[in-house]
C-alpha cells in the first residue's frame, strides 16, 4: 500500500498562479482522505500531483520512503475516477473495464478473473457486454470504478466522481464507496466541494483555501471544532450564524456575550479561555440546529426575533429570522407552526456556542 506525504510542496503555474501554497500532509497508509474546498482552493492540483498529472514545483512528494517528484503517472501505482467518468464509447462495459489491463499486457485469463470480480463487486456483471451510451449515469460511475478497482493500485484517486449524479444516487454510490474502501484496504484520496460527501466518507478531512489547508481532522473534529471562520461557515446546512458583540462580565462570576438586548450566558468552558477579554469584540457563531423552541430556557439563552421565512425540507424546517438588521437560519422541527411576521423565542444550547476573533477570524476557543 501506500502512505503519501507532501513537504513544504508549491504548485506555481507558468502564468504566476499559486495554486498550491506550502502545502504541509501525511496521508496515512489505508487511509480515506478528502480535500474538501470551493472551487479553485487547489484540491484538484493536489491529487493531480498524487497522480503525476502535474509537477511539483517546490517541496518533496514521497510514496512511503521514496521521492516521486518527477515520477511519470504510470509508475506510480495509482488509479483516478474522474467526474466525467472518461468511458470509451465503442467499447463494451467489459472492453472499457480491461482497457488498462490489456495496455500492461496481463494474461487475458487475469484479465477475465479481474473484470468478472470487479463487476460482480459493483453488480454490473450483467452489463458487460453493453455500451456506455446505454447505461444510466450511475452505471457508467460503477464502470469507472470498476476500471480502477481492477488495477489492485496502492492509491485510488477520486475527482469529485459523484457530481453528474442525482441527489438520490449521490447517497447510494456513498455507502458503496465507502464499502469499497473497507474491502480493497487502500489508500484512497476524494476531492469534492460537497460537505456532505467529505462528512461521510473520510476518515479525515482537509479543508482548503485559496491553495492553503485550513484544518485537517476527522469529520467530528472539522465539525465540532472550526478554526476559523471559513471552515464553520463551510460545514453546516444552513450554515452557521454570526453576531458580532463584546464580551462582558456577568452575574456572579460568569461572563456573557452581549449584542444590544441580547444577553446569552458563555459555559465554563469558554469563559476560561476568554478569561480577562472584557470588553473584547468578538463574532459569536450559533449552528443552525444548536437551538430549541420547545425547551425551557435561562434569561440568558434565550434568542428572540420575528419570522421572516419558513422552508420546509422534509423532516424538519429551515426558519428564518429577523434579529435586528441581520436574518439568522435555524433548523428546527417540522411539527412547529410559523408564519411570516411572528414573533419567536429560541433556547440557545450555549455549551456549543463559537467564538472567533473579529480580525483574524480564528476561533479562541479550540
Amino acid at each position: 500500500m501506500a502512505r503519501i506525504e507532501f513537504t513544504n510542496v508549491n504548485k506555481i503555474y507558468a502564468n504566476g498562479f499559486h495554486a498550491v501554497k506550502d502545502l504541509n500532509l501525511e496521508i496515512r497508509d489505508k487511509e480515506f482522505v478528502v480535500l474538501l474546498g470551493p472551487s479553485g482552493c487547489g484540491k484538484s492540483t493536489t491529487l493531480n500531483m498524487i497522480a503525476g498529472l502535474e509537477e511539483v514545483s517546490d517541496g518533496v512528494l514521497m510514496f512511503d520512503d521514496q521521492v516521486v517528484n518527477h515520477m511519470p503517472p504510470h509508475r506510480r501505482d495509482v488509479a483516478m475516477v474522474f467526474q466525467s467518468y472518461a468511458l470509451y464509447p465503442h467499447k463494451s462495459v467489459y472492453d472499457n473495464i480491461a482497457f488498462g489491463l490489456q495496455m500492461r499486457k496481463v494474461s487475458r485469463d487475469e484479465i477475465d478473473k479481474r473484470v468478472r470480480d470487479a463487476a460482480n463487486r459493483l453488480e454490473i456483471a450483467h452489463l458487460l457486454e453493453s455500451r456506455p451510451s446505454n447505461l444510466s449515469g450511475g452505471q457508467r460511475q460503477r464502470v469507472a470504478l470498476g476500471r480502477a478497482i481492477v488495477r489492485n493500485p496502492a492509491v485510488f484517486l477520486m475527482d469529485e466522481p459523484l457530481s453528474n449524479l442525482d441527489a438520490a444516487l449521490r447517497i447510494s454510490m456513498r455507502a458503496e464507496i465507502k464499502e469499497l474502501h473497507r474491502a480493497m484496504q487502500t489508500t484512497f484520496v476524494f476531492v469534492t466541494h460537497d460537505q456532505a460527501e467529505a462528512l461521510t466518507l473520510a476518515d479525515r478531512i482537509v479543508v482548503m483555501r485559496d491553495g492553503v489547508v485550513q484544518q485537517i481532522g476527522t469529520p467530528d473534529e472539522i465539525y465540532e471544532k472550526p478554526v476559523n471562520t471559513f471552515v464553520a461557515s463551510f460545514l453546516g446546512s444552513p450554515p452557521i450564524n454570526y453576531l458580532d458583540g463584546e464580551i462582558a462580565p456577568g452575574a456572579g462570576n460568569t461572563t456573557v456575550f452581549r449584542r444590544g438586548d441580547l444577553t446569552l450566558r458563555l459555559p465554563d468552558h469558554i469563559t476560561a479561555k476568554l478569561s480577562g477579554q472584557t470588553g473584547r469584540t468578538v463574532r459569536l457563531g450559533i449552528r443552525a440546529e444548536d437551538v430549541d423552541e420547545k425547551r425551557r430556557a435561562d434569561e440568558g439563552e434565550v434568542l428572540r426575533g420575528t419570522v421572516n421565512s419558513v422552508l420546509p425540507v422534509g423532516s424538519d424546517q429551515f426558519l428564518g429570522m429577523q434579529f435586528g438588521k441581520d436574518e439568522l437560519f435555524f433548523r428546527v422541527g417540522k411539527d412547529l407552526a410559523h408564519k411570516t411576521g411572528d414573533a419567536v423565542e429560541l433556547a440557545v444550547d450555549v455549551n456549543r456556542l463559537h467564538v472567533f476573533d473579529m480580525d483574524s477570524t480564528k476561533s479562541l476557543i479550540w
